[in-house]
């Protein structure tokens, strides 16, 4: 499948934003920055290594944007039905299979500690929110992060994975 690179630049509120995540992110030390591969997330994650002095951001496969779509539409909420209708094919992870293995991907622990950051979209956002409280998959659809919100995930050996904050966008430019 051939993409296209997300044709939408950040504006400069979107640049903005990404300074204040860097901003509020400098001194944190970052093992990686894996992105997705539209252009918005190229230009944040450029952003964010620069503001952080962090690690130059990769491209990952578990980042890019993606849309959850139940093979069975007969049990999902009738409020959905137009939204899912509008899914452009080569858009839909059935199921949401291709995140599942995100999360298995993103959410890997080793015996040392190391911290990633992930510039996303808000479907793998809500995809990785909802697996953490091991809600059921419909529920990633309740979930709506704002554009530059900063949502922290703790995963440990031996334990269930920690939601420490979702959709943080205190200190985040508005103007």
């Amino acid at each position: 499948m051939k993409r296209s690179p997300g044709l939408r630049r950040l504006t400069e509120l979107g640049r903005a934003q990404a300074r204040s995540i860097g901003e509020r992110l400098v001194d944190v030390h970052f093992d990686g920055i894996v992105r997705s591969w539209r252009r918005r997330a190229v230009e944040t994650a450029s952003i964010l290594a620069a503001s952080i002095g962090g690690p130059a951001p990769r491209h990952s496969a578990h980042a890019d944007d993606r849309t959850p779509f139940p093979s069975d539409r007969s049990s999902e909420p009738h409020e959905l039905r137009p939204f899912l209708n509008g899914v452009p094919a080569d858009e839909r992870d059935e199921d949401g299979r291709d995140l599942d293995r995100a999360v298995a991907g993103l959410s890997r622990v080793e015996p040392a500690d190391r911290r990633t950051l992930v510039v996303t979209h808000n479907f793998v956002i809500g995809w990785l929110v909802r697996d953490a409280l091991d809600a059921p998959s419909i529920r990633w659809t309740g979930l709506n992060s704002a554009n530059g919100g900063l949502t922290i995930i703790r995963y440990e050996i031996d334990r269930p994975p920690q939601l420490i904050g979702f959709n943080h966008t205190e200190r985040l430019a508005t103007t």
